[in-house]
């Protein structure tokens, strides 16, 4: 048996609504306690010779760098005549270059280099914002892979860093005022306490002007009675403020407008119902996809100047589609461009201000849009896609008003995309809806023997599981593997219904279609309960977690990573409070039930012989904080000694990481050949297959 490393417990219990609930792991919410880091060190120590022994590890490494190290191009954007876009040509973190004209960023000049920023590549940049003159850079840095950010300022000409430094930034990028030397942003009080694992208290919106120290910033927008709520000024416009207010992740939002100057705001929706995305303005009309009346969202304008009717009136401009989902739209110099999602894969198509439609623009079959670019001054749309084994492409698209004038793509450098095939699959879940998924096999596999498979899911938010291109991925196929991505409900696949079917009481659902989608795989010959591996992040790190704790015997290998895993106390770290619109509130007697059922922290049970895991988190992760993962792989450790299996329960902590966003490339490479290298073992994926 093995022998885990000893961890204390504590005789802490909590009771809420009436149930006695034991937290024994409590202590290791302190980031900061020294018994914490010694057991980070204990935990790394026991992980790292098994981890070191794997026979794919090194061969998985070598690949994932090299995916990571292949050259990508960003989505170019235009700003005052000037060419700006985000490319890699092997760094850890991207670089931001300049050029006169698309064709000519190749050779573009060098505007920020966040390489530059540190010596080991974990100073990243979280924001960017260009001044509409194309004049100056707000910028934002993160360290460690922290959500918090430092706001700067750099002229573009002579590529230096003015004086500017705002400290205690999250969420908003900069959005520039009409002066083009003034921007807003979201700010916090410096925190009392440990600001990676301390709740959020109130933040308020700010206008900075640039040559201004910060202490002197103006708040233009705040709420302290009501200290979970959040706000955004967008988009941008030289006549009119527009202010979105939300209190929580995927909850409604409210628009507000006013005249620049005055902020006297007026409510153009209220009650935090329904989604108001604002994409542009026209003159004194304001354009917003919403799913209010529209579950697959509709495109809408209001009239911004109300006039003698003294109301901002509202109109239809494209309605809601059969069956495709409006996910968002932009203006150019004479319509609209409508981003569409069909079956959990993307398509563009030109429309008329008057929601007439126009022609489609030709960017490919099964692939996610990875960034649109369009202006209501231009005529030229910059578009990305990308694919579970294409790593981006750029499409330069002339339009006039509704129709396409011409199409091309831009030349990306690199290796061929590993061969592969995508087809669609449906399992029927326990209330009846099908429940679609992509399944990608590698070059040569014919489905003819079941095969070591990879599912990554995540189901929530509102957030699509659509076919993007990520390296962890794309060497397991690589490697000969099938990879199984299903669109869960609680996803944004398939508009606001879908999302909602998997939230609060419904989450259950979400874990259901896991399920079925998994037990079709099985049924099939696609795969076997032994060659079954699950692997998601964040949100997806719970639904690993719950689908480890309910559904053991399903699984070869789990691989929850940065997983929210303590359902009943998430709400009282940084940002977990505004999860409570998915997830519902613990503090809630009426939604604590559902919580308290799924918990994976608290669906641990003695005697059951869980599969091999790998739980992974990053010490200075201020989204989900890490004491989930702690909390949640000591008590699976223990339980997993009582029920005498010799599967192993493995915590890896990056010492220098987060959430993920900003990750260096190297770091990178190795947590995902551990995960792979893991998955493989456990599933019987062949080591030759990864050479």
């Amino acid at each position: 048996m093995r022998a885990y490393p000893a961890v204390r417990r504590s005789e802490t219990v909590d009771e809420l609504h009436g149930v006695r609930i034991a937290d024994p792991y409590r202590w290791l919410e302190d980031a900061d306690s020294d018994e914490t880091a010694a057991f980070v060190a204990a935990q790394n120590a026991f992980a790292e010779p098994v981890l070191a022994a794997l026979p794919a590890r090194d061969a998985f490494r070598e690949r994932v760098t090299a995916l990571l190290g292949a050259p990508t191009r960003g989505c170019p954007f235009e700003r005052g005549g000037r060419i700006f876009a985000w490319r890699n040509d092997g760094q850890n973190q991207d670089v931001l270059v300049v050029a006169d004209a698309v064709d000519d960023l190749e050779d573009g000049r060098v505007l920020l280099d966040a390489n530059a920023l540190s010596a080991d590549g974990t100073v990243s940049v979280t924001a960017a914002s260009v001044s509409p003159d194309g004049q100056l850079l707000a910028y934002g840095t993160a360290d460690g892979g922290s959500d918090w950010r430092t706001l700067k300022v750099r002229d573009v000409v002579t590529g230096i860093d003015l004086a500017d430094e705002i400290p205690w930034t999250k969420w908003n990028s900069p959005v520039w005022m009409p002066d083009g030397r003034s921007f807003t942003y979201w700010r916090y009080d410096a925190p009392g306490g440990n600001g990676l694992t301390d709740e959020m208290g109130p933040g308020r919106l700010m206008v900075h002007v640039v040559g201004q120290a910060a202490e002197a910033d103006e708040t233009i927008w705040e709420r302290p009675e009501e200290p979970r709520m959040f706000a955004r000024h967008w988009p941008r416009d030289d006549r009119w403020f527009v202010l979105s207010t939300d209190t929580g992740s995927s909850s409604g939002n409210d628009l507000a407008v006013a005249a620049h100057g005055a902020y006297d705001l007026r409510q153009l929706v209220e009650g935090h119902e329904h989604e108001w995305n604002a994409i542009g303005i026209r003159g004194n009309t304001l354009f917003v996809v919403t799913d209010a009346d529209a579950a697959r969202y509709r495109l809408v304008a209001f009239d911004l100047d109300p006039g003698m009717h003294g109301s901002h009136r509202m109109r239809e401009v494209v309605p809601e589609h059969e069956t495709d989902v409006l996910l968002g739209a932009s203006l150019t110099e004479g319509g609209l461009v409508l981003e569409y999602s069909h079956d959990a894969s993307h398509r563009l198509q030109l429309a008329a201000t008057d929601g007439t439609l126009g022609d489609a623009v030709p960017i490919g079959d099964g692939v996610s849009l990875t960034g649109l670019s369009a202006r209501a001054t231009s005529a030229t749309v910059f578009v990305t896609t990308s694919s579970f084994v294409d790593r981006g492409t750029r499409h330069v698209v002339e339009t006039d008003g509704p129709r396409l004038v011409s199409h091309r793509t831009l030349p990306t450098p690199g290796p061929a995309a590993p061969a592969a095939t995508t087809s669609r699959i449906r399992a029927t879940s326990t209330d009846g809806a099908e429940v679609p998924a992509f399944v990608v096999r590698p070059a040569g596999d014919d489905g003819s023997a079941p095969r070591p498979t990879l599912i990554w899911a995540y189901g929530g938010f509102n957030i699509p599981m659509n076919p993007g291109f990520r390296a962890v991925l794309a060497a397991w196929v690589d490697a000969g593997g099938v990879l199984v991505v299903p669109n869960l409900r609680g996803g944004g696949e398939f508009g606001s219904d879908w999302h909602k079917q998997g939230t609060k009481a419904r989450k259950q659902q979400v874990f259901d279609d896991l399920y079925a989608i998994a037990e079709q795989l099985i049924a099939t010959g696609v795969t076997t309960p032994a060659q079954l591996a699950l692997h998601g992040r964040s949100n997806g790190g719970l639904l690993a977690g719950a689908a480890l704790t309910q559904r053991p015997e399903l699984w070869a290998a789990v691989l929850p990573g940065v997983g929210v895993l303590d359902m009943l106390r998430f709400h009282r770290f940084t940002i977990g409070w505004a999860w409570t619109s998915d997830y519902g509130d613990p503090d809630d007697a009426a939604e604590f039930p559902a919580l308290a059922a799924y918990s994976p922290l608290h669906a641990i049970r003695d005697g059951v012989a869980y599969p091999p895991t790998l739980v992974t988190t990053g010490d200075h992760d201020d989204r989900v904080v890490p004491a989930h993962s702690f909390k949640f792989a000591a008590e699976l450790q223990r339980a997993q000694a009582t029920s005498g299996s010799e599967a192993p329960i493995l915590l890896s902590i990056d010492t220098r990481a987060g959430h993920g966003m900003g990750k260096p490339k190297d770091a990178a490479a190795l947590e995902f050949a551990d995960q792979l290298a893991f998955a493989a073992h456990h599933a019987g994926l062949a080591v030759d297959a990864v050479a």
